[in-house]
């Protein structure tokens, strides 16, 4: 709950017994209150909306089992990142503060109904849709008995070299169990070869086997058939305990707290603390478990008993026990009429293949809205920059590169060229630290400088400066993002690249690259606000003026576009400003705390979130007063870790025509997109939005055809680039 109060009170009414002449003075004015919504059950409804795609049937099939992967995949972040305080408050059995014994049961309880829905239509839906069109997941109860024999040799041949069942008894306790590993539980009969009884026996299968294996032609009998290891594992459970009999048996898999944590303040070698922190990820606190839906309530028990879990952790699926690992199913599949038609990106329209970018940023700024718009515009930047013997030095932040990453090797090949490169690498990116770790000491070693950034922050601002010697002045050229550089996600999620020479901007990248290389202070910057110095302070000053405008009756205006909204500070800025009159329309992917259109309370915030093909992931902020209109582009969500922890930008877009082109396809776009858009209402609850504007099948089929915004955005792009090749034939 948040009180917002110009003057905090106590509960005393004494206090209000003051002398005149101070009670003259002060005014206690108390606005209303603003219950904020829960941020955990905020990021389950946003996998509700993703689910949402795996229902529809107008989406192709398999696009709608990747979709039912992305929410599982969601889930085990959310329990690996989210659930350990609330499973620990329950466990002491807390009952005040943040974390509870109750708040651990609300949000097991969503957990539980999101994952029921999910197995429901996995087995109800997708399965048997799948079966229609020749494609199958076979049990070995529908194997016949030529798909049996190959079977038995896959398991020979692949499988059993690797397994080394553990029969549990006080020399053999029960074994670590990886995070996310695929495991069985068996209840053998029978005495051991030694004459005892050790009823209990765990199977550990070895990460290094596939999930899913394609059945061979020769005896798939004309469909596309497929087995899952755990199916395999399981018809074999018998021959791996010869003379004791398998009774009651069950797949498990546990998720485990998985969040590094290091004391940056007493660590002598970040990147060092950090690698031994990863040998001990996969055997964090465990806080989920995932067994068969027919796994016995003993087996179950033992289990919860040894990971020291309640009840609620437990799992009981209807399927296979990690339906993320699916997606090499859908590797496997060469079905293209059962995906998305391919999209192309199209070379972005403010630059010319074989044209120098740095003749054209001289001219001015350009833009690169990606997915629509090609990442290569990028690579390329970076390819010509190291290649111009001209260019002196290059300077980048990595955050999310990937393992196999072209811009690694164009660093790499700048630094065999001998050009001065600087890479601030963020070590503590969440599940991405040892890729950028082994960047990190790749670089290094072959002369690179390479920072870790400001102790106790994250650098999760994306820059790329270059400076080039241009007769007797040196220029610089910078690219800055609201997205990674990782040309893999740049063809997935929605962000926008800005390439600049303007001197004032790409001032201020030096200055700021300065600043986490030499730990300086930083001086006072142009245009860009960082943090965790001004962004926050900025926002809140710019809101609180836009109020202050409204107030005093002009128009004004705010839209913001972000992947999540949960810092209070800013949920209260906007709130007063939409009291005072402001119009506010925040365009928000995922969690979001801020409760919209509440009567007498944010009846001017409407919240919207959009889930289409591709993951938004753009941030832009965008401000108006009367005709005064200003843009931000941002690598940061308003959330307090990125306000206060982490080194983020925000810089302005000052082109007129650039910033237009973002107004209309960043914010405008969306804000009127009647297909893939959701409306948070007073109640807290999300609902799509063609459901309120055209009800009945009539509405269902206009919402088919429909397009939302990033379709229009595919189709705007594609038509340019014919458009453009039809200009260059």
């Amino acid at each position: 709950m948040l009180w917002f109060l110009s003057v905090s009170v106590p509960a005393d009414p004494e206090f209000f017994s003051m002398p005149p002449a101070i009670s003259d003075r002060l005014t206690v004015a108390v606005e209303p209150v603003v219950t904020l919504l829960d941020r955990d059950h905020s990021i389950l409804a946003f996998n509700e909306r993703v689910l949402d795609w795996a229902y529809r049937p107008e989406v192709p099939l398999i696009e709608r089992l990747r979709y039912l992967c992305i929410v599982s995949s969601n889930l085990d972040e959310f329990f690996e990142v989210r659930a350990a305080p609330h499973l620990g408050a329950s466990v002491a059995g807390d009952r005040k503060g943040n974390y509870t014994v109750e708040s651990f049961e609300r949000l097991a309880e969503a957990a539980h109904s999101l994952v029921a829905r999910q197995y429901a239509l996995y087995n109800d839906e997708l399965i048997p849709t799948f079966a229609s069109k020749g494609i199958q997941v076979i049990s070995h109860g529908e194997r016949n008995p030529a798909q049996r024999k190959w079977v038995h040799e896959y398991f020979e041949r692949e499988v059993r070299p690797l397994l080394i069942p553990v029969g549990l008894d006080p020399a053999h306790p029960f074994p670590q169990v990886a995070n996310k590993s695929l495991n069985f539980i068996v209840r053998l009969s029978g005495k051991d070869a030694f004459g005892r009884e050790n009823p209990i026996a765990i199977v550990k299968v070895p990460r290094v086997l596939p999930r899913v294996i394609r059945m061979p032609a020769k005896v798939s009998g004309g469909k596309t058939l497929f087995i899952a290891l755990s199916s395999i594992v399981r018809a074999h459970l018998s021959s791996m305990f010869p003379g004791r009999e398998v009774g009651e048996f069950s797949q498990f898999r546990v998720t485990r707290h998985s969040d590094l944590a290091v004391d940056e303040e007493d660590v002598k070698n970040l990147r060092t603390a950090l690698r031994q922190g990863l040998q001990h990820r996969h055997y964090g606190q465990a806080v989920r478990l995932e067994v068969s839906a027919s796994c016995a309530e003993s087996l179950s028990n033992f289990l919860l008993a040894q990971f020291n879990l309640p009840p609620q952790a437990l799992y009981r699926v209807h399927g296979p026990v990690n339906l993320a690992r699916l997606t090499q199913l859908i590797d496997l599949l060469d079905e293209p009429q059962l995906r998305f038609p391919p999209y192309q990106a199209s070379y972005p329209v403010t630059l010319s293949p074989g044209q120098s970018f740095f003749d054209r940023l001289q001219r001015g700024d350009a833009l690169i809205h990606q997915p629509f718009e090609s990442f290569e515009g990028v690579l390329a930047f970076l390819r010509e920059a190291v290649q111009d013997p001209d260019v002196l030095a290059i300077k980048q932040t990595i955050y999310r590169t990937g393992t196999d990453s072209e811009m690694m090797d164009l660093l790499r090949e700048a630094v065999r060229r001998g050009k001065e490169v600087t890479v601030v690498v963020e070590l503590k990116a969440r599940f991405d630290e040892e890729a950028n770790i082994n960047w990190a000491e790749m670089l290094e070693s072959i002369g690179a400088q390479v920072v870790y950034g400001v102790v106790g922050l994250k650098t999760h601002a994306k820059m790329l400066l270059v400076t080039r010697r241009e007769g007797k002045q040196m220029r610089r050229y910078g690219h800055l993002s609201t997205g990674n550089y990782n040309p893999r996600t740049a063809a997935l999620y929605t962000d926008i690249s800005h390439l600049t020479a303007d001197p004032l901007l790409t001032s201020d990248m030096e200055a700021v690259f300065v600043h986490m290389a030499g730990q300086s202070r930083l001086p006072k910057l142009n245009r860009m606000w960082l943090a965790p110095f001004d962004l926050h302070r900025n926002l809140l000053a710019r809101i609180d003026a836009l109020g202050a405008a409204a107030a005093a009756g002009e128009p004004a205006r705010i839209v913001a576009k972000m992947n999540a909204l949960t810092d209070e500070d800013l949920i209260a800025a906007l709130v007063r400003a939409g009291q005072k009159g402001v119009k506010i329309d925040l365009i928000v992917r995922g969690a979001c705390t801020l409760p919209a259109r509440v009567p007498g309370l944010t009846d001017n915030i409407r919240v919207r979130s959009v889930i289409g093909r591709f993951l938004e992931h753009s941030r832009v902020f965008y401000f108006r007063q009367a005709q005064d209109e200003s843009l931000y582009l941002s690598s940061a969500d308003w959330m307090n870790r990125n306000m206060m922890r982490r080194i983020e930008l925000a810089w302005p877009v000052t082109d007129p025509v650039l910033r237009q082109r973002l107004i209309d396809e960043c914010l405008v776009a969306y804000l009127h997109d009647g297909r893939d858009a959701w409306d948070l209402g007073p109640d807290g609850a999300y609902h799509r939005v063609y459901q309120d504007t055209h009800a009945g099948e009539e509405g269902a089929s206009r919402a088919i055809e429909a397009h939302g915004a990033q379709t229009a955005l595919m189709n705007r792009y594609a038509s340019r680039g014919l458009r453009r090749a039809a200009s260059r034939d």
